[in-house]
Order: C-alpha cells, then sequence, then structure tokens
C-alpha cells in the first residue's frame, strides 16, 4: 500500500484534531463550571489535598486552551499547555486506578496527552485564525527558533 497523505490530508488532520481537543478541554471545562459548580469544584480540589482555587484556575484553563484551540489560536503552545493538566489528572486522580479507562484510570488520559503532543507538532491545519497574521506574529514551538 502506498503512502497517500499529502500536505492538504495532514492540514485537514490537523484539523480535525485540534477541533476535536478544544471541544474536549470545553467539555471538561463546562461540565466543571455548569455541572459541578466552581464552588463544587473548589471543594473537589480541597478534597484531593489541593488549594480550592486550583479548581478555579483548571476551569479557566480548560476554556481557554479548548477555545484557542477551536478557533485556532496559537494552536501549538495551546496544545503544549493541555499537558500539565491532564498530567495533573493522571497524578491526582486517574492514577491509583490504574491504567484502564473502564475502572477511571489514566487510559484516555494518556491517549489524550499523546493527541494534544502531535497536535503542538503538527500546528494549526486548516480553518484556523492564526493563518490570518503573518508569520512573524505568532510561533510556536516548532519555529520559536525561527521568531
Amino acid at each position: 500500500m502506498s503512502d497517500t497523505s499529502t500536505p492538504a490530508t495532514t492540514e485537514w488532520a490537523a484539523t480535525l484534531l485540534r477541533l476535536a481537543l478544544g471541544g474536549l478541554f470545553i467539555a471538561h471545562g463546562s461540565l466543571k463550571f455548569f455541572v459541578f459548580t466552581p464552588a463544587g469544584t473548589w471543594a473537589y480540589f480541597e478534597k484531593l489535598g489541593m488549594p480550592g482555587l486550583m479548581g478555579y484556575a483548571t476551569i479557566a484553563a480548560e476554556l481557554a486552551i479548548g477555545a484557542a484551540l477551536v478557533l485556532g489560536i496559537a494552536t501549538r503552545w495551546a496544545a503544549l499547555a493541555g499537558i500539565p493538566l491532564l498530567l495533573g489528572a493522571i497524578v491526582m486522580v486517574h492514577g491509583p486506578n490504574g491504567f484502564w479507562a473502564g475502572k477511571n484510570g489514566w487510559e484516555y488520559v494518556g491517549l489524550w496527552i499523546a493527541a494534544q503532543a502531535a497536535l503542538s507538532l503538527l500546528g494549526d491545519g486548516k480553518l484556523a485564525l492564526g493563518k490570518l497574521f503573518p508569520p512573524g506574529h505568532h510561533s510556536g514551538p516548532a519555529n520559536a527558533a525561527h521568531a
């Protein structure tokens, strides 16, 4: 079987990944805000032994990262910024439950981290607002040395 990937298909793959990951961050931030409520999220973080304020910061970060990814603004940086949040979820919540997602383990979050890393390497993809700016006005890890 021959390789059928082209720059165009890679761009669309990055777009699909960017929109899916952004949607996941928005969904998780919205869940904490609208369902668990900020007060409930504060209490849960305290139950985990963390400052309750970290719950508020997590809601804000998830919503901001999600919006940046969906809109395609600073995609590479937004993708990287999500990784520490996800690592925190593994350490504080999912890791003690083992690997398997069915037992609330870290399997799903680990895959999410890998996808975030892949997106940071791929970049914006198509339909990204970040592409409206000249190359010198936005940067990411892959082109930071050239800025």
